[in-house]
């Protein structure tokens, strides 16, 4: 089945995709060749699909191999429409960034939307994998996490150019992310040790535990009407989201007031303004606040001069 789906303009799927390094975290997959993104997703009647999001004119165009119901068709478009983010309106932050060179092309790029996981808890176990560690073991946590825990995608699901991909050595036994039900009937001790996720996996197993019983529903976080200050203060009571954590959840829910401040951010604040000296928070502060609601974003797409 394909499906189209229209996006508020301007809206560059590609500068979606590679807006931060979610594209590299399970079950996302991409091929650079085809420009396509591939998301083994869980409906929730059980069945596990493979979505594959490639550029549409205006929009996204969704391949999903075999036929879906009309509830299983609404649920991949809500799906895709978060993910992508194809309602959001970026017109104020962009009426700033044009008196900023190094955020003029931001509105040209259609830069402002961040790659999302359909479900809240995913990201933000995803984010909780993230903190005091190196990317590559971010990669192999989640990898860890979806292989031992995932459910698989049948066959019978795959699309046709899925044998593309296997025939690169890229496909070895695709699963969707796992629900907080199949993690929390897990242990802290099995994440730790055979998940490999050191320190996070109480954090990971209370947080499966705490949503698998409703007594925290993170969907509701997608959509609250909460200020950002009390939104943040809901998502610092979740054990292993500190200031970091909450700032990247923050942005991922489209709340730009609040800025990722890590090792990463002293040394390129520091090049672009410091002179290369040691930094901390307050100084890298003072660079957005003008910035206001939109400081986190101007922060995030800043055509920074320090390239690593």
């Amino acid at each position: 089945m394909n499906l189209t789906l229209s996006a508020r303009l301007p809206f560059s799927f590609l500068s979606v995709v590679n807006s931060h390094g979610w594209v590299q975290l399970s079950p996302f997959r991409f091929d650079k060749e085809t420009e396509t993104l591939s998301y083994i997703f869980r409906l929730e009647s059980g069945r596990v699909v493979e979505l594959r999001l490639r550029s549409a004119a205006g929009g996204v165009r969704v391949e999903v191999a075999g036929a879906l119901s009309a509830a299983e068709c609404g649920e991949v478009k809500r799906a895709v429409a978060w993910m992508l983010g194809l309602d959001m309106d970026f017109s104020e932050f962009y009426a700033l960034a044009r008196d900023e060179l190094k955020l003029a092309q931001a509105e040209k790029k259609a830069q402002g939307r961040v790659l999302r996981s359909p479900t809240f808890f995913e990201d933000v176990v995803k984010t909780i994998l993230t903190t005091n560690t190196l990317w590559g073991a971010t990669k192999r946590m989640t990898a860890n996490l979806v292989t031992q825990f995932g459910e698989p995608l049948p066959t019978l699901n795959r699309s046709p150019d899925a044998e593309h991909t296997e025939a690169k050595g890229a496909d070895e036994g695709r699963r969707a992310f796992p629900t907080p039900q199949r993690l929390a009937g897990t242990t802290e001790a099995v994440l730790r040790a055979e998940t490999r996720l050191g320190y996070r996996a109480p954090y990971v197993h209370q947080l499966a535990v705490r949503a698998a019983s409703g007594e925290l529903d993170l969907e509701t976080f997608k959509h609250s009407d909460l200020q950002t200050l009390e939104l943040r203060k809901q998502l610092m009571k979740i054990k292993g989201i500190g200031a970091y954590a909450s700032a990247n959840l923050l942005m991922l829910l489209g709340r730009y007031d609040f800025l990722t401040i890590d090792t990463w951010a002293f040394k390129i604040v520091s090049h672009e303004w410091y002179g290369s000296q040691p930094i901390g928070p307050a100084e890298v502060e003072a660079r957005f606040e003008k910035w206001g609601k939109w400081k986190g974003l101007a922060y995030w797409f800043w055509d920074w001069s320090y390239k690593g």
